[in-house]
C-alpha cells in the first residue's frame, strides 16, 4: 500500500521573549497528527485534510488544520510553490510566537517549519526560526467508506512515537536601502501578514457570498528577508474572485502584487526587486488563509480577520 504524508509544525517551548542575537535552537513536541483523504461520501470532492496538535509538554498549545486538493501534493497547482498554513493557538499555556506556520512536500515526506517572534534584544524587530523534519513511514488504512487515513507509526510497545522537531534562527535580514540582489537571493524570503480584512454579504441559508458584495482582502506585508520593507495591500476591484490586488511600499526598488482565491482560501504573493542593468529578482509565496469571518449584529454582512500569519516562499 502506498503511504500518505502527514504534516507537523513548530511551537516554541519557552515563555520569555527570545533574543535574536543568539544561535540557540528550539525543540518542540508533536502530541498528535492525522491525515485524511478525500471524503468519498461527497461526489467530486478531492480535498484532503491534515491536522496536528503541538505542545511544549503534554498540553496542546497550537492546532494545525489545513485542507486542499490531494492531487496538489502540498504544492500550489499553478505556481508549484509550497503552500504555507498557520497554526491556531488553543489559549492554553503561554506561547512566545507571533505566528507558527508549516508546509509539507507530500511526495518527499518532508515537513518545513517556521515561527516568528518579537526580539527581546532588538526592539521592534521580528526573528524567524525555521526547521525541517523528514517523516518516517506512516501507518495508513481505509475507513469503512473507503477513504484513506494515516497516523504516526506506533512504537514496538504499541505507544505513539515521541515526535520532536528543532528550528534554528535565520540570519539577520539586510537593510532594504543597501541590499543588493545578491544579498537578497541568499536570504530566505518570507513575509508576516497582518491586518487581514475582507467583507461580504451572506444570505441566510446560502454558503456563497452574494454576487458583487465580496470586497476581497486588504492587509499589510512585512518582509522578513529584507529589513525595512512594509507593503500595504488592497484588492483592485470587487468581483466573484479570484481577486487581484497591488501592494505599495515606500521602498522604490521593489513592488508586489497578490491573488486571492476565496473558494480555496489560497493567497499568492509576488514581489519583484529592481536589480539594475534591466534585471529583476522575483519571489513568490503561497499561503492558506484561515481568516475568521464574523457576522455583524442583526446583519447579513460578514467581516473576516486574522491573527498574524507567515507567508513562506521556497523550501527551506
Amino acid at each position: 500500500m502506498k503511504y500518505l504524508p502527514v504534516v507537523l509544525s513548530a511551537v516554541a517551548s519557552v515563555k520569555a521573549a527570545r533574543q535574536c542575537s543568539t544561535t540557540a535552537g528550539y525543540t518542540h513536541r508533536v502530541l498528535d497528527a492525522r491525515y485524511d483523504g478525500p471524503d468519498l461520501d461527497k461526489p467530486g470532492s478531492d480535498l484532503a485534510t491534515i491536522s496536528v496538535s503541538l505542545s511544549s509538554s503534554t498540553t496542546p498549545l497550537y492546532e494545525c488544520v489545513v485542507q486542499w486538493p490531494e492531487s496538489w501534493k502540498g504544492f500550489h497547482n499553478v505556481t508549484e510553490k509550497l503552500i504555507w498554513s498557520d497554526c491556531i493557538w488553543t489559549g492554553a499555556g503561554t506561547g512566545a510566537d507571533k505566528s507558527v506556520t508549516f508546509a509539507v512536500d507530500w511526495s518527499k515526506k518532508v515537513v518545513y517549519l517556521a515561527h516568528v517572534f518579537a526580539c527581546s534584544d532588538l526592539q521592534g524587530t521580528d526573528g524567524l526560526a525555521t526547521g525541517t523534519l523528514p517523516l518516517s513511514e506512516l501507518d495508513c488504512d481505509y475507513t469503512e467508506e473507503g477513504s484513506a487515513y494515516c497516523t504516526p507509526k506506533s512504537t514496538p510497545s504499541g505507544a505513539r512515537p515521541d515526535l520532536r522537531i528543532s528550528t534554528q534562527l535565520s540570519p539577520a535580514a539586510p537593510d532594504a536601502n543597501t541590499a543588493s540582489c545578491s544579498d537578497i537571493s541568499e536570504q530566505y524570503q518570507s513575509w508576516t501578514l497582518e491586518k487581514w480584512h475582507r467583507q461580504f454579504v451572506l444570505t441566510p441559508g446560502t454558503f456563497e457570498p452574494k454576487a458583487g458584495t465580496d470586497t476581497g482582502p486588504s492587509f499589510t506585508l512585512k518582509s522578513l528577508g529584507v529589513d525595512g520593507v512594509v507593503f500595504t495591500c488592497a484588492t483592485a476591484s470587487s468581483s466573484a474572485g479570484p481577486f487581484q490586488g497591488e501592494c505599495k511600499s515606500d521602498v522604490a526598488k521593489t513592488a508586489a502584487i497578490f491573488t486571492f482565491d476565496p473558494k480555496l482560501n489560497i493567497l499568492i504573493v509576488k514581489q519583484k526587486w529592481d536589480c539594475g542593468d534591466s534585471s529583476t529578482l522575483e519571489t513568490v509565496g503561497v499561503g492558506y488563509m484561515q481568516g475568521t469571518c464574523d457576522r455583524g449584529f442583526n446583519s447579513d454582512v460578514f467581516t473576516c480577520s486574522s491573527e498574524p500569519v507567515l507567508i513562506g516562499t521556497e523550501a527551506l
